[in-house]
C-alpha cells in the first residue's frame, strides 16, 4: 500500500501542530474496510481498483469540526488528524467568550459536554446551569449546561476537549463527562488542546488547507455587552484579514441568512463564497423546496447551499438512491451544494439513523456509506461532502480525480 507515513512524520505533526504541504496524505484502513463492505457491483470493483493510489488532499473532503468520529472536536489534535487524511478544507465552528474572543466550538452552550470543565469546581460554578445530579430514585436525569459566555479566554485556555457526550444518569460531575457513544473512543482524548478562531487559522494555514468557519448562534441575547451581531460576523472575518488569509481559501457558514447577507453586502470577496446553512426540511416538516426559493438565493448573492444530506436524496421507483427534487431545484438554480455529515451516525446496519432517514429503507450495512457518496457526487453533483472521518471522502474523491 503507498498510503502509509512515517512514524516520524506523524510524531513530528502531533508534535509541533504544523505539516508542510509536501508532507503524504495518509488514509488508515477505514475506507478499505468500507469498500469490502459494499454490495458486489460495478461501483465497488471501481473502488478496489483505486486500492494502491497513492493519496493527496482534496477540498471535496471537509473536515466536520475536524476528524471528530474519533478525536476530541474543535481541537488542535482533531484538525491535524484530519489535514493528515486528506481534507482540503477544515471547519471551525465559532462562538465567542464572555470578554467577547472568538473561539471554536460547535455551540456556544456545549462545554460541559465537549470539555472537561465539570472537572474545576470553581469554573464550574460559573456555568449557566451548574451541574445537578441524576435521581435514580425518580429517575430525573443529571444536568448542566456550561457557555463559553460564562468564561473568559483566559479561562477557557485552562480546559481539554473531550469526546462530545454526556452520562444523562450521573449522579457525579466525573460520572456525567464519560458519555462517549460507543462507536467512538476516548483513545485519543488526553490532550484535547482547544484553540481559539485565530489559532485555528494559522494552524490550518500552515496545515496547507482551506478554511469553513461556521458562525454559530448566539446562546445569550444579543447584542451582548454591546456587541452585535453584525459585530460578531464581521470580526470573523476580520480574523482571516488580519490573518493574511486570501478570502478564496474561505468559505464562511450560517443557518442565518442576515449573517450571509451581511458578508454579500460588506465583505463581497469573502461573500461570494458564502455557504447557507440551510435547516429548513427538519425546522418544519411541511417545507417543501422549489425552483423559484433557490433562484432567489442565488440571486440574493449566496454562493452555496448546505443541507443535511438526507435533503439531497431519496429512494427512485427501482429501489435506488436517486437526487431529490431540493437537489434538482439547488442545481438548476446554479447554487453549489455543500452537504452533512458523512461518518457521524455509526453502524448503519439499522437504516442509518437521522442522516440517512430519507433513504433508510435501502441502507443496511456500512458500506452503503460509499453508494451514497457515490450519488452526491455523481448525480446529485454536490462540491464537498462535511466528514467525522475525512480519510473517507478523500479515498473516494482521489478514486474519482476530483480535486
Amino acid at each position: 500500500m503507498k498510503n502509509i507515513v512515517s512514524f516520524g512524520v506523524l510524531f513530528s505533526i502531533f508534535a509541533t501542530g504544523s505539516v508542510m504541504a509536501a508532507d503524504p496524505v495518509t488514509l488508515g484502513p477505514r475506507p478499505f474496510y468500507l469498500v469490502a463492505d459494499m454490495d458486489s457491483g460495478p461501483l465497488k470493483e471501481k473502488l478496489e481498483a483505486c486500492f494502491s493510489n497513492s493519496p493527496k488532499k482534496s477540498t471535496f473532503s471537509i473536515g466536520h469540526r475536524g476528524a471528530s468520529l474519533q478525536f476530541p472536536e474543535h481541537t488542535k489534535e482533531s484538525y491535524v488528524a484530519a489535514a493528515q487524511m486528506g481534507a482540503g478544507i477544515i471547519e471551525c465552528d465559532v462562538t465567542f467568550t464572555k470578554d467577547k474572543q472568538l473561539v471554536c466550538r460547535h455551540s456556544q452552550n456545549d462545554l460541559h459536554t465537549t470539555t472537561d470543565v465539570l472537572a474545576y469546581p470553581k469554573l464550574a460554578e460559573k456555568c449557566t446551569v451548574p451541574f445537578t445530579p441524576a435521581n435514580p430514585q425518580t429517575g430525573e436525569k443529571a444536568t448542566a449546561e456550561c457557555r463559553t459566555s460564562d468564561f473568559t479566554l483566559d479561562e477557557f485556555r485552562q480546559l481539554k476537549g473531550k469526546m462530545d457526550g454526556a452520562n444523562p444518569m450521573a449522579t457525579t460531575p466525573e460520572e456525567y463527562m464519560k458519555g462517549t457513544a460507543d462507536f467512538r473512543t476516548d483513545l485519543y482524548a488526553s490532550r484535547g488542546t482547544l484553540m481559539t478562531h485565530a489559532e485555528s487559522i494559522a494552524l490550518l494555514k500552515s496545515l496547507g488547507v482551506k478554511m469553513t468557519p461556521e458562525l454559530k448562534e448566539p446562546k445569550v441575547p444579543m447584542p451582548y455587552n454591546g456587541f452585535t451581531q453584525r459585530d460578531y460576523a464581521q470580526k470573523m472575518i476580520d480574523e482571516y484579514k488580519e490573518a493574511g488569509v486570501k478570502a478564496l481559501d474561505v468559505y464562511p457558514q450560517s443557518f442565518n441568512t442576515d449573517d450571509v447577507d451581511y458578508w454579500v453586502a460588506n465583505e463581497p470577496e469573502f461573500g461570494q463564497q458564502s455557504v447557507y446553512l440551510d435547516s429548513r426540511m427538519y425546522d418544519d416538516e411541511s417545507w417543501k423546496s422549489s425552483l423559484k426559493d433557490m433562484k432567489a438565493l442565488k440571486e440574493s448573492g449566496v454562493g452555496y447551499i448546505s443541507p443535511p444530506l438526507y435533503a439531497l436524496v431519496t429512494v427512485d421507483e427501482k429501489g435506488n438512491i436517486a437526487p431529490s427534487d431540493y437537489a434538482k431545484h439547488a442545481k438548476a438554480a446554479g447554487l453549489g451544494i455543500i452537504t452533512w455529515t458523512l461518518e457521524r451516525s455509526g453502524h448503519l446496519g439499522n437504516g442509518g439513523g437521522w442522516y440517512y432517514q430519507s433513504v433508510k429503507d435501502v441502507i443496511n450495512n456500512d458500506g452503503d456509506v460509499m453508494t451514497l457518496l457515490d450519488v452526491l457526487a455523481q448525480d446529485v453533483g454536490v462540491v464537498g461532502v462535511f466528514s467525522d472521518w475525512p480519510a473517507t471522502t478523500t479515498f473516494y474523491a482521489n478514486c474519482m480525480g476530483l480535486e
